[in-house]
């Protein structure tokens, strides 16, 4: 059964050894370190690409690699999720370098845990192989 991110690191998190019981370390920049790996609202994933045939291509969708998904039964975790590609620009828009083009997961893609997102603008070839977030809402559970 695929637990999620946020649980699958809370368990590794328990398991390095901790002198604790709950897990949580006694201060310090460890302590910082756990809060934060533990609050992520959102999962890695990679750009495949776009979607497509031998010779055409469907810029209009996108084929994302979400870290630690590796079935399909796993990937049904993830619709209905955002996404977030994110990135920074030279020109300044109300005082942030810093853009995001927001899309959502579709469906599954074959068997091994890819899954089809549609973005609000296409993704440029460019970003192929580039970093995403999954955002773990809206929820479903």
């Amino acid at each position: 059964m695929f637990l999620g991110p946020v649980l699958a690191r809370q368990c590794k998190l328990n398991d390095v050894g901790r002198s604790n019981t709950d897990g949580w370390a006694s201060g310090g920049l460890d302590a910082a370190r756990t809060v934060s790996e533990l609050l992520l609202l959102y999962s890695k994933g990679r750009v495949l690409g776009h979607k497509r045939a031998k010779r055409n291509t469907r810029p209009n969708t996108s084929l994302i690699q979400i870290e630690g998904v590796a079935t399909k039964e796993d990937a049904q975790f993830y619709l209905g999720k955002r996404v977030a590609y994110v990135y920074r620009a030279k020109r300044e828009i109300q005082g942030s370098k810093v853009r995001v083009i927001w899309g959502r997961v579709t469906r599954p893609h074959g068997n091994s845990g890819v899954v089809k997102s549609k973005f609000r603008s296409n993704l440029p070839p460019h970003v192929f192989g580039a970093s995403v977030r999954v955002m773990l809402y809206p929820s479903t559970i």
